[in-house]
């Protein structure tokens, strides 16, 4: 046992130094690569499925439509409709920011949800998962008594007029379709009948309910519910988009959603004409304000007037007289006429200055203050001021009745000038009181689209197959992290268990589909398979090894099924025939042992277990082959005590018989974590060998089949790593350089 441990150490490159290995933490691309495409099968999978879902949530979903409408901000409102002495007093500059929060307001929202009625909701009963699907499609739905509830396509009630108590605000109000109308179950536990088109009328619950169409048939259910009033405005609001179409355009785009086009669209136009509404309410409301306030002014500026002029009237009366007592009225009048064209000059001067500075109060809004217009109306300014104090200076020199006269004019004129602005503003506030012109006019009356704006189909689908293909790699991922196979050489060196071969995988090697009939050798059938070289070099190995060993026998185990045994039994013992070598070929399986197929004997052949039995000799259970000196015993018909025929003494006597007429003794064990048969095996052979299926065997296995012989007092002499796909292993190391180099290199290259 200890120079078979030894003939073989870890696989080695060409060059004679361990193959590299990649570092735990270390990612291979490579390799991830290649698992995801053997595993491209979970992916196409979970893919398929996601996009199923995916088309049947986009067909139980009822489409979502958008209305829009354009709404212009006027910068000066009924600019086109009021004379242009008017304009002036109406200018406003709407702010899209406050015009769209007055649009979401509950002022505006609050009266079309009580004009178009929107707190009534009218909900069908619908059937589970396939509720919309049934509503959306014509399906069809077994006639049981349970499914006549549910809602069909074309199905529906219309709802002309509700009144419910304060104290039924948000209850459910069951209603069943009857053959003569419907049946409706008031939250008291009365159940009452109406007919389409007659109000039902309960007035000692204050209720009241129309139901003017009836579009379903009978046993159909639906539930009815007047939602408080703020849930309403709500659930509007949140359908209610604005926004402002371009920077500082000053139009506001308006959009609408919902599953009806037809009821967004007039819901929408409701929005847009309660908004205008509103706005034109505002202006008249603000013309008819400052109305009110022009006329509570207009007495008294009268009364200034009238005061103002009285007190003229009275100087120049009492002027007159001293003027005729004094007989000066000559000397008088040639003053009065000067000191009348210096009045004229001084009311010019002053009429020029307020021009002036009316214009510098406009032009501060469009010019910085440094500009050059500012500039030349200062200068204008400082001409008009300086002239008026020349005509203020000279009115000082003129005699003091003159002086008086003037001081009464201009009094006079002040008050008239006020008087009769007041009466000019009193009759342009009627005008535009009168008119309602607002700032705000539609642009684009509501209009639904065509299509739907959601779902988004082919978003949806894309989405959907994104995370199917995702899910499917997380799959992929998940089995590789919870199934490490063993991937190369070194993995089973890691675990101190020497290995002697490292056998490529060949699909001459899978029968699994094949379940009757003869199964084929590789090494008669393609004796030139470069997988049978990897045999060629096991034989070697084993024959040089055993050369001092006490016993020719070798048990061949597994930690699980489909590890390879057979396989590898068979053709090691066709290569070591060819080479000369007497071998005998003995199925220890005598559970399940499917050797004999290779050789196509019947099941119904006498072996192993009727030799152990007492039931046949040598002789009648040693079958020749037709591959010279290999001599076959197959595991007979399947005793009911497999392990207890094993532990008899005729097992030892065969293999010391065999040990004495043949080169090699070759026994294919079951498992050992399945049955306990590969144990008695060995201690009766005095050799097993392990054979690891790459990618397919795990670590944990290999170490509890080590266990397992430990605890028995065994010991593996060492491993085949058999399957081994260097497509599958990490980045290609660890090749499989352990039966010949020429042969290895050839593979790698290719």
């Amino acid at each position: 046992m200890r120079l078979l441990r030894d003939i073989k150490g870890p696989a080695a490159s060409p060059t004679g130094k361990p193959a590299p290995r990649f570092a735990d933490d270390e990612i291979d691309l490579g390799h991830l690569a290649f698992k995801l495409w053997r595993g491209k099968f979970w992916v196409i999978l979970t893919t398929v499925l996601s996009l199923s879902a995916g088309i049947f949530q986009l067909a139980n979903t009822f489409p979502t439509y958008q209305a829009d409408a354009l709404v212009q901000l006027e910068d000066r409102s009924g600019r086109m409709a009021l004379p242009s002495a008017m304009q002036d007093m109406v200018e406003t500059s709407s702010s899209a920011v406050t015009e769209s929060e007055i649009l979401r307001s509950r002022m505006v929202l609050g009266q079309v949800v009580a004009e178009q009625n929107l707190d009534w909701l009218v909900t069908p009963e619908t059937a589970p998962v396939i509720g919309t699907l049934l509503r959306r499609y014509d399906l069809p739905v077994p006639s049981l008594e349970r499914t006549r509830a549910y809602a069909r396509r074309g199905e529906s009630i219309t709802l002309d007029y509700l009144q419910v108590p304060p104290h039924w605000l948000g209850v459910s109000l069951p209603v069943t379709i009857t053959e003569a109308g419907y049946q409706i179950e008031t939250p008291d536990g009365n159940i009452w009948n109406g007919s389409a088109g007659e109000t039902l009328s309960l007035p000692e619950q204050e209720f009241a309910i129309n139901l003017s169409q009836i579009s379903a048939p009978a046993g159909r259910e639906y539930t009815i519910r007047q939602i408080p009033l703020r849930g309403a405005i709500d659930s509007l609001s949140s359908r209610l988009s604005v926004s402002e179409a371009g920077r500082q355009s000053n139009i506001l785009s308006i959009r609408l959603t919902g599953g009806d086009r037809a009821e967004i669209e007039r819901v929408l136009e409701a929005i847009t004409t309660v908004y205008v509404r509103q706005n034109i309410a505002r202006s008249a409301a603000e013309a008819e304000t400052g109305l009110q306030f022009i006329r509570g002014q207009l007495p008294v500026a009268e009364a200034n007037l009238r005061t103002a002029q009285d007190a003229l009237n009275q100087f120049r009366e009492e002027t007159s007289d001293r003027a005729l007592a004094q007989d000066t009225l000559d000397r008088i009048e040639p003053t009065a006429f000067e000191s009348q064209a210096l009045m004229g000059q001084i009311t010019r001067a002053e009429s020029d200055l307020r021009v002036i500075n009316q214009r510098i109060e406009e032009n501060r809004t469009r010019y910085p203050e440094g500009h050059l217009i500012f500039r030349q109306l200062g200068q204008e300014k400082e001409a008009v001021e300086t002239r008026l104090t020349e005509f203020l200076a000279q009115v000082q020199n003129l005699p003091e009745t003159q002086r008086e006269i003037i001081n009464l004019t201009r009094d006079v004129e002040l008050a008239q000038q006020i008087f009769f602005d007041l009466q000019s503003r009193a009759q342009e506030m009627q005008v535009l009181s009168a008119s309602a012109v607002g700032s705000v006019r539609i642009l684009d009356s509501a209009s639904a689209r065509s299509g739907a704006v959601a779902p988004n189909r082919n978003r949806t689908l894309a989405l959907a197959a994104l995370m199917g293909a995702l899910a499917g790699i997380g799959i992929i991922l998940i089995l590789n992290w919870l199934r490490r196979g063993i991937q190369d050489a070194s993995d089973l060196d890691a675990l101190e268990l020497p290995v002697f071969a490292t056998i490529n995988y060949t699909p001459h090697a899978d029968f699994k589909h094949k379940r009757k009939g003869k199964l084929p050798i590789l090494g008669v059938e393609t004796p030139d398979d470069l997988v049978m070289e990897a045999f060629r070099s096991l034989r070697t190995s084993l024959h040089f090894g055993m050369l001092d060993a006490t016993s020719k026998a070798i048990v061949f185990t597994s930690s699980a099924p489909e590890a390879g045994k057979s396989f590898t039994s068979v053709n090691l013992a066709v290569v070591a025939a060819q080479a000369g070598q007497k071998v005998a070929l003995i199925d220890g399986d005598l559970r399940r042992g499917q050797l004999r197929r290779y050789f196509d004997l019947p099941r119904s052949q006498p072996g192993l277990a009727q030799y152990l039995a007492g039931n046949g000799t040598l002789e009648d259970v040693v079958v020749a082959t037709p591959i010279e000196n290999l001599i076959f015993i197959p595991s007979g018909r399947y005793p009911p005590n497999p392990s207890e025929l094993l532990m008899r003494r005729e097992l030892d006597e065969l293999i010391h018989v065999l040990d004495e007429n043949v080169d090699l003794i070759i026994i294919d064990a079951p498992p050992v974590l399945a049955v306990t048969d590969p144990i008695i095996l060995g201690k009766a052979a005095g050799t097993t060998i392990l054979i690891a299926r790459h990618d397919v065997t795990t670590s944990a296995e290999v170490e509890a089949v080590k266990k397992t012989f430990e605890t028995s007092g065994l010991r593996l002499a060492g491993s085949i790593l058999n399957g081994f796909d260097p497509r599958k292993a990490r980045g290609g190391y660890g090749y499989g350089y352990s039966y010949g180099y020429r042969y290895s290199y050839e593979t790698r290259a290719e």
